[in-house]
């Protein structure tokens, strides 16, 4: 029986919700506020791929995935690539957004 919860590439919601729930409930709320709406955001756009990945990332340390994201450490091989620039422009932008709202 096909899987009506699909999106075009495959990949289904169920995964995609996952994805974001664990991208929300990280233990470390910095982590939380900037892999929590990137996934929500730009994780429907996301290829089986680049989803693959986004969850290999959430296997790591809260600490060094942020690090990682604002650049305070370089990124690891295994984690650098287009999937993390799109991480860390997200972060760029989204807090450029909350600094514009009053945020911080």
């Amino acid at each position: 029986m096909a899987d009506t919860n699909a999106r075009p590439d495959g990949t289904t919601n169920e995964k995609l919700g996952r994805i974001t729930f664990r991208a929300w409930r990280r233990g470390f709320r910095e982590a939380d506020l900037v892999l929590g709406p990137f996934i929500e955001q730009v994780g429907p756009g996301l290829t089986e791929a680049e989803l693959d990945t986004f969850e290999a990332l959430l296997n790591e340390d809260d600490y060094d995935i942020y690090a990682w994201i604002i650049g305070d450490k370089p990124v690891p091989e295994a984690h650098a690539g287009p999937l993390m620039d799109k991480v860390q422009a997200f972060m760029r932008d989204h807090v450029a957004m909350a600094v514009q709202q009053g945020a911080g």
